[in-house]
């Protein structure tokens, strides 16, 4: 880790920026949506900020300690009363990372260094608060590491940008960085043909009994998927997943077509620390390798947030 370059928190939400002209509050996702709508307790905090002014940064939704991307996709369709309605119940911020303009000054051509400076004293000067926060930073690895132990409250990693780097809309300036460890699950369906299974969907006993989807496999290589197969044994009618079903995705409607099997095989796969309310994985397992040397009472108890 250089010097040379700066880390600041990745946090589970919605990538946008926001921009005041004149009273006209423009909030827009990365692709170019108009959130505004969805938003009004950004749009009305909005005049905290000095005018011509906009911030890059990230919306989030905090509840119980943790930051709740369901909440906040939830929240991403709604406006008028449901929208106000909404923000009552579960307010979004603004997490600031980068200063784009300041009152009418054009700061993307800037090095970071000086732009974060600028965004910083935006806050102390203005004493910016809710729904405004800006996003921390350092240079001190210790601090990252530190940062990296909070996957539980729903922060994904760190980013890291160069000091001395402009503001490149339609580049990747920064460099991610996410904490992975290895872990156990039960494999307890399938998708695909059971005979060459192209995903696992996983899960977990609680201290009750119960076993608890946590979360599915990337696609498995097909090598992968014919040797595991004749590890797996078809589901008896008592399977406790019966009656389920398993949406393809967070941001997908479409339901998966699985195969129950019977939950005895464990498996070792990788795992994103980042869980969401339910206590599931909110990225797909990475394959590692069928632990047949394993019971299901070897793998860690299924613990909700």
């Amino acid at each position: 880790m250089s010097h040379e370059t700066r880390q600041s928190l990745e946090k589970d939400g919605f990538r946008a920026v926001v921009s005041v002209d004149q009273g006209q509050v423009v909030l827009r996702s990365r692709r170019g949506t108009q959130m505004a709508g969805a938003f009004p307790e950004i749009v009305s905090g909005a005049g905290q900020l000095p005018d011509a002014t906009a911030f890059d940064g990230e919306l989030v939704v905090w509840e119980n300690g943790r930051l709740a991307f369901e909440r906040l996709q939830d929240r991403l369709h709604r406006r008028g009363v449901g929208a106000d309605r909404a923000a009552d119940l579960w307010p979004a911020h603004f997490v600031a990372f980068d200063l784009l303009r300041l009152s009418g000054t054009d700061t993307t051509v800037w090095p970071y260094q000086r732009r974060r400076a600028a965004l910083e004293s935006v806050f102390a000067a203005r004493r910016l608060a809710a729904p405004w926060t800006l996003c921390p930073s350092t240079t001190n690895p210790e601090i990252v590491a530190q940062w990296l132990t909070r996957g539980s409250v729903g922060l994904e990693g760190v980013l890291f940008k160069r000091l001395t780097d402009s503001y490149r809309p339609s580049v990747r300036g920064w460099l991610k960085y996410k904490p992975i460890e290895t872990s156990e699950a039960i494999a307890g369906a399938v998708t695909g043909p059971p005979t060459a299974p192209r995903s696992l969907l996983l899960g977990r006993y609680d201290t009750g009994g119960h076993l608890h989807y946590v979360g599915r496999t990337t696609t498995l290589a097909a090598a992968v998927g014919r040797a595991i197969a004749p590890l797996l044994t078809p589901a008896a009618a008592a399977h406790p997943w019966t009656g389920w079903s398993f949406s393809a995705g967070w941001d997908r409607r479409e339901i998966l077509n699985v195969t129950l099997v019977e939950p005895e095989l464990v498996v070792e796969v990788g795992i994103d620390v980042t869980r969401d309310a339910s206590g599931r994985w909110r990225h797909p397992a990475r394959w590692h390798r069928a632990r047949p040397d394993l019971t299901p009472a070897d793998v860690p108890t299924f613990t909700p947030l």
